[in-house]
């Protein structure tokens, strides 16, 4: 992408974050960072499949989208959402130790192997 679009698009992008605000439109910060936590767990999961690595992050930033949302709609308790999310997460590397789910797989495109000596 030229250097040349970088401010207009900056400008378009934050002119209709004003906009969607000050109509009332966009929810809340917290509402927000929830969907957008959720959203990227579900988008790794979809992008990279079921592996090791995935198995782990993918539910923990769906949890902790939702942990976000019931913690601010609802007055749960720091401690409850948290102390939930640090069982969550010990369930989750148990479960990434099963031989059944595969390893994670290196990127395309990337180095493969070591490199080679002269």
């Amino acid at each position: 992408m030229p250097k040349s679009f970088g401010m207009p698009l900056l400008l378009i992008a934050l002119g209709s974050v004003w906009f969607l605000k000050s109509t009332a439109l966009l929810p809340n910060t917290a509402t927000l960072l929830a969907l957008l936590l959720a959203g990227c767990g579900l988008l790794l999961l979809v992008l990279e499949g079921v592996n090791k690595s995935s198995i782990v992050s993918s539910p923990l930033l769906m949890y902790t989208g939702a942990a976000i949302w019931v913690y601010d709609h609802y007055d749960v308790r720091f401690s409850h959402a948290f102390s939930l999310g640090m069982v969550l997460a010990g369930l989750l590397m148990l479960l990434a130790h099963n031989r059944r789910i595969p390893e994670r797989q290196a990127p395309r495109g990337g180095r493969k192997g070591p490199p080679a000596e002269h």
